[in-house]
């Protein structure tokens, strides 16, 4: 069932709640990384210019349902002014007394902030109380973060129940028909990269992935728990030994299907996880006791490359090692620089791999970054997102 958009609901003079993901790193009380406010703008620009008035609302890291004070989101809201070259207001509370009487001074055109949607005990619960409060502030609500689709808290689904319309805006229906699009019918020979350190995380989506890829690479410490189901010595190195045996059953279960699944021929291995450890590429058979795999190897690198630079689609979650590390992100690195030369399509799915490609300054290189790594898995995997289904059909 397609869902209505932003531009088929009249905004006017109308107080419009907007959930946006302003989960943004900071440090020292400034924002270190603006990605997700500027992912937000085209949505807030388009409601601002529009004539509405413009409440938005976020969450900041987790500060388990209490006031934390470095976690309000006043640096936000002052990087936001910049990018906006506007005034935004910001409010010490989320819902209340104060929230109503900033909402009721709100002109048309005008945006606010309200304060930190996690320093409420009801949020994360999906509170109908706390989410009926949201929902006294708002003629109109619309869900622009994408990276919090998959979880149903108050500000994200609860709220939707209670507002006459609710709409994605731009940056979700665009998050959603780009990885849709990709996944669901895709160009071939289509790719997909699946890194990070757990299986765990990653099992249905390497599941769901077998039925539609012609390429599965597994790069990342989740490799690590492959390489132990081939019965390979693996030293120090991070394994989930109760996933060893659903990994052989995967590697089984791509064999059956005809899908390539490739593993690390040679990994990165360290004598201690650590930034200065002293490291050196071996194959998966070299594994020293008292060392750890922390990055796929330069013969690795190569193997990928080859294969990536057959596709037509690559979908890409999860760096190939400890990216944060500079000894040990040149998996990463160099399997982006290889992306980024690419005519193919090429999607990174969020979190960590979006971080690496941004590190790495190759983002602008890319078809489509997408700001939420666990939403863009579930969509990966045909599953829906909580937030995304509580909003208007049309």
């Amino acid at each position: 069932m397609e869902k209505k958009t932003l531009k088929d609901v009249d905004v006017e003079d109308k107080q419009v709640l907007v959930r946006v993901d302003f989960n943004v790193p900071m440090e020292n009380g400034e924002v270190t990384d603006d990605n997700r406010i500027r992912a937000a703008l085209p949505t807030i620009e388009y409601l601002m210019e529009a004539e509405a008035k413009v409440i938005l609302m976020a969450h900041l890291g987790r500060p388990g349902g209490e006031v934390k004070e470095e976690l309000r989101l006043d640096p936000v809201a002052k990087e936001l002014a910049n990018l906006l070259n506007e005034e935004v207001v910001k409010v010490d509370e989320t819902v209340g007394q104060e929230a109503k009487k900033a909402v009721s001074q709100l002109e048309s055109g005008e945006a606010l902030l309200l304060e930190n949607t996690r320093f409420n005990p009801g949020e994360k619960k999906n509170d109908s109380e706390f989410a009926q409060k949201l929902s006294e502030l708002a003629d109109v609500y619309v869900n622009d973060a994408f990276g919090a689709t998959h979880r149903a808290h108050a500000s994200t689904a609860g709220v939707a129940e209670y507002v006459e319309e609710a709409v994605p805006g731009f940056l979700i229906q665009n998050e959603i028909k780009t990885m849709k699009g990709a996944i669901d019918n895709p160009e071939r020979p289509f790719v997909a990269i699946i890194g990070g350190a757990k299986v765990s995380d990653k099992i249905e989506v390497i599941k769901s992935l077998l039925d539609k890829v012609d390429s599965l690479l597994i790069g990342g410490g989740m490799a690590n728990t492959f390489i132990a189901a081939q019965d390979y010595e693996i030293g120090d190195s991070l394994v989930e030994e109760d996933k060893i045996d659903l990994a052989k059953e995967l590697l089984e279960l791509a064999e059956e299907k005809g899908v390539n699944l490739v593993l690390p021929e040679d990994v990165v291995i360290a004598d201690d996880f650590a930034a200065d450890a002293e490291h050196k590429a071996v194959g998966i058979d070299e594994i020293e006791a008292g060392w750890q795999a922390l990055d796929i190897g330069p013969e690795t690198v190569d193997e990928f490359s080859q294969i990536v630079k057959q596709a037509k689609t690559i979908v890409w979650n999860g760096p190939m090692g400890v990216f944060e590390m500079d000894a040990f992100a040149k998996g990463t690195n160099q399997l982006a620089e290889v992306l980024a030369k690419l005519e193919a399509t090429t999607i990174i799915g969020g979190g960590d791999s979006a971080a690496a490609v941004r590190k790495a300054g190759l983002d602008k290189e890319m078809t489509h970054i997408s700001t939420g790594g666990g939403a863009s898995l579930q969509l990966w995997q045909g599953k829906p997102l909580p937030a995304v289904e509580v909003l208007d059909n049309k």
